[in-house]
């Protein structure tokens, strides 16, 4: 009997961390995150995390985290959330080993894995078995590049690499250095890079350095959530507002004060972009509090439609409006033997 992987993906604020969880009740399954910025403790809020039944007693921002503990999500495990520090870098190298090694380990248990996130490359990375090179710093460019404005290493990434242009966000000067640095690294953009074989390690022993795999000819689902543009602005604005309201707590202007009082300075916090930037530069009293929430609903939008543009490319996508539709494709998908 074949694996199965069902995947979900959508646009920011398109309601695909409750389908998954709904998905998962009805079929047995376990959610492996696929958000670039969830694997940071500390970073609740702003990257619209589910909340965990149980706390990690552990500090966020000294790392120590118990190995036993496992993120639940109302009886649901969650995987590839709180993974890192946010005083550290995560990469997507990091990313994919986690994430098929957590894929094994629900396949162990006889359910079924359920990838679930906005970040097309991470989701990339995963069903396609794109290996990313683990390239290292290159220091010297990086100086070079830190002086030139956004505006300018977004055109050098345009011409070096097209594809990841179009999906990349673009005011995000940390992210466009480091794409950058790969593509000329590696002298190919990242579409072209190496694909992974897929043997399913889990029919023999292998040592503990070896890189996990997905089953071999795994067979997968991915659903995506699409949403108009005046409805997705509006559950963007909902959101928006829903993470500013002094009943939320803790509301997004106190998570960011709380990681900038943990060590993180205010390049790092504007460094994982959109909401964590426009608070970091309103508490420096950088922007007004209506500017902030301008630029963040504005940015927001514009990240929606990048992820579409990226997610639109996957003609294996099978697009639904609601929960009903989702629950037609996933009962199809796992009747076909």
């Amino acid at each position: 009997m074949s694996k199965k992987l069902i995947v979900i993906v959508g646009p920011t604020a398109s309601g695909k961390s409750d389908l998954a969880v709904k998905i998962a009740k009805k079929i047995k399954g376990e959610i492996i995150s696929a958000d670039s910025r969830q694997v940071y403790r500390g970073m609740d809020i702003g990257t619209g995390k589910v909340t965990p039944d149980t706390k990690n007693s552990s500090n966020f921002s000294t790392g120590q985290v118990k190995k036993k503990y496992i993120f639940t999500h109302k009886g649901i495990p969650h995987y590839c959330i709180d993974v890192a520090s946010p005083k550290t870098r995560f990469n997507i190298v990091q990313y994919r080993k986690l994430a098929l090694r957590a894929i094994n380990k629900v396949f162990k248990k006889s359910k079924i894995p359920i990838l679930c996130g906005g970040t097309g490359f991470y989701i990339q990375a995963v069903v396609d078995g794109i290996i990313i090179p683990e390239v290292p710093p290159d220091w010297k460019l990086r100086k070079k590049l830190e002086k030139k404005s956004v505006k300018e290493l977004y055109q050098i990434l345009k011409e070096l690499d097209p594809r990841r242009a179009k999906t990349i966000e673009k005011e995000n000067p940390r992210r466009l250095i480091r794409a950058i640095e790969i593509v000329m690294k590696t002298k190919k953009p990242v579409p072209s890079l190496k694909r992974a074989p897929l043997p399913y390690p889990a029919s023999k022993k292998t040592s503990s350095s070896s890189p996990p795999s997905l089953p071999s000819e795994p067979r997968f689902l991915i659903i995506g959530i699409k949403k108009e543009k005046k409805e997705l602005s509006s559950l963007i604005k909902k959101r928006l507002l829903k993470r500013l309201q002094p009943t939320h707590h803790p509301k997004l202007i106190t998570e960011v004060k709380k990681l900038r009082k943990s060590g993180l300075s205010w390049k790092r916090l504007e460094e994982f972009g959109l909401e964590y930037r426009h608070v970091a530069q309103y508490l420096q009293g950088k922007l007004k509090y209506n500017e902030m929430t301008e630029r963040i609903q504005k940015e927001s939008e514009h990240f929606a439609k990048r992820q579409m543009t990226w997610f639109k490319k996957d003609k294996r996508i099978i697009w639904i409006k609601d929960y009903k539709e989702a629950g037609k494709s996933v009962e199809k998908f796992l009747k076909n033997k």
